[in-house]
This record gives C-alpha cells, sequence and structure tokens, in this order.
C-alpha cells in the first residue's frame, strides 16, 4: 500500500488542523491504520490507531481528548483531527498501515507515508 499524507501547517496554539492520508489500493479496508509523529530532536512517537472497521481506537496520552483519528474506507483515507493544539504538538507527522496488529511502537509498523509538517506558534 502507498500512503500520502496532507493537511499540514501552521497555525497558533489553541487552533485546528485536519490531517489526512490517502490510500492507494483496493485493499485498504484489510489494513490498520495509525498516525506517528517526530518532533525537533525526538524520536518518532506514536499519536493514534485506529482498526480495519474504524470502531476501535486508541490514542496517545498526550493527545486524548484533543485529537480524533478516523478512516473512510469507501474514500481509501484516514483522518486525523487535531483541535487545541499546542507547540509542542509541533512535529512532522506519518501516516502508518499494518496488515497485523498496529504497534505503538515505529519498529513494528509495515508501511509509512511521507510525512506532513505541522507547526504550532505560541
Amino acid at each position: 500500500v502507498q500512503l500520502q499524507a496532507s493537511g499540514g501547517g501552521l497555525v497558533q496554539a489553541g487552533g485546528s488542523l485536519r490531517l489526512s492520508c490517502a490510500a492507494s489500493g483496493r485493499t485498504f479496508s484489510s489494513y490498520r491504520m495509525a498516525w506517528f509523529r517526530q518532533g525537533p530532536g525526538k524520536e518518532r512517537e506514536f499519536v493514534a490507531s485506529i482498526s480495519r472497521s474504524g470502531g476501535t481506537t486508541d490514542y496517545a496520552d498526550s493527545v486524548k481528548g484533543r485529537f480524533t483519528i478516523s478512516r473512510d474506507n469507501a474514500e481509501n483515507t484516514v483522518y486525523l483531527q487535531m483541535n487545541s493544539l499546542k507547540p509542542e504538538d509541533t512535529a512532522v507527522y506519518y501516516c502508518a498501515a499494518n496488515f497485523i496488529e498496529m504497534p505503538r511502537t515505529p519498529s513494528g509498523v509495515h508501511y509509512w507515508g511521507k510525512g506532513t509538517q505541522v507547526t504550532v506558534s505560541s
């Protein structure tokens, strides 16, 4: 599967952004999807994941209550709605896909998209 993320940009603290990740192929609904991020000088970290049907989601504690992951299997797209953004959310955001379980560690991810930069100013 090929993944293409978009929707990043510059936003003030407290603002919102919606990231999208479009996937190629006909088997998108077979993949568990996730978002990871990598801030300046930091390691890549888990943000959120969603099951194949969209019925189960998981979030990092740092974004719980502010971010929402969703997917549209008919459109082969996964989204990340980010509200109440903070300067510490500044990072390159990557979408990820796994046919098997989606881990919280980047080393277990099989497919990565190119990242999209999110910058939150204070």
